[in-house]
């Protein structure tokens, strides 16, 4: 494989692209089975409607050579390994179908001690993007389909997976959008800042979507649930909400993989990926630190130094 991902000068990824992808997750899954190297192989199986993908746990050959991949394989497998989704591990070696920032995700849950790198085997896949939400999936993923994260991201390749899916290839010429709008958020002042997440925040409905998809999510028993004494108010009220985003954005901040998993499953649309983002950019400012498919043993915020920069106490 390519250590390079090649840019696609096209308006379009040929859908023959993905259908190679396919293919090799299709065999080498199905060789793992029959070998007996893994129990089962977490990855995506055809959505019951038209376009779409489901995430699914496959334990038989059979079952392996349905396996696909597609612009509408967003979802971060990554989630089904840990404990909060008991039961998967539990039996053995596990194979999962990972994207780049998937990857980045699987390497912090492995620093943090959630899974065992000899537990797994990655299926990593030389990805060009998945479509963003909302958009036509029944046409070929494009510039203008493509999600929000895709547009800037830096981990196309499958960098320290057991077994590489695909040849590199991505869309040229994408405007980063992300980036542009957390420098334009970062201009205003302070108040209108403040009145800009105050707006975001007080849409929330607390269905904890966010929390059940992100892999870093992982407690078994979250801490800002109704608990005695209570931590955050669990009520979709200004205070409570505002509280709930802000110490789960400080929660994920040098953790976060990227996969922006939070913002897509949002059913009020709530720009979460910004905020991550902003706080990922803070800790490679003030600690030259960032998520990486290398699994790390600890942050910066989990661990204390003596020459720890102390000019924040004031």
């Amino acid at each position: 494989m390519n250590s390079k991902a090649q840019k696609i000068k096209a308006a379009s990824i040929d859908p023959a692209y993905y259908e190679a992808v396919t293919q090799a997750i299709r065999l080498e899954a199905v060789k793992l089975l029959k070998e007996e190297t893994v129990v089962a192989v977490v990855g995506y199986l055809p959505g019951r409607r038209r376009g779409t993908a489901s995430p699914a746990l496959v334990t038989n050959p059979e079952q392996a050579a349905n396996l696909i991949f597609s612009p509408a394989c967003a979802n971060n497998l990554s989630v089904y390994l840990t404990k909060a989704k008991k039961g998967v591990l539990q039996k053995g070696r596990v194979a999962i179908v990972a994207k780049g920032c998937d990857m980045r995700a699987v390497a912090g849950l492995i620093g943090e001690s959630q899974i065992k790198r000899d537990d797994l085997y990655i299926i990593g896949v030389a990805c060009a993007g998945v479509y963003g939400f909302g958009t036509d999936r029944s046409q070929p993923l494009t510039a203008a389909n493509i999600a929000r994260k895709c547009r800037e991201c830096n981990v196309h390749l499958p960098e320290g997976a057991d077994f590489a899916a695909g040849t590199p290839a991505e869309l040229s010429d994408l405007t980063p959008v992300e980036a542009e709008e957390m420098a334009r958020i970062e201009a205003l002042p302070q108040a209108e800042r403040w009145a800009f997440w105050k707006e975001h925040f007080s849409r929330c409905i607390r269905c904890m979507a966010c929390r059940q998809v992100c892999p870093f999510c992982y407690c078994e028993q979250c801490l800002c649930d109704k608990n005695r004494p209570q931590a955050v108010e669990s009520s979709p009220r200004p205070a409570g909400n505002t509280a709930w985003h802000i110490v789960r954005a400080m929660h994920l901040a040098g953790r976060c993989g990227g996969c922006a998993e939070c913002e897509r499953v949002c059913p009020m649309d709530i720009p979460l990926n910004l905020l991550n983002r902003r706080m990922a950019k803070e800790l490679k400012e003030l600690y030259d630190y960032e998520s990486t498919r290398v699994p790390q043993e600890k942050g910066p915020l989990t661990q204390y130094k003596e020459n720890d920069d102390q000019s924040f106490i004031k």
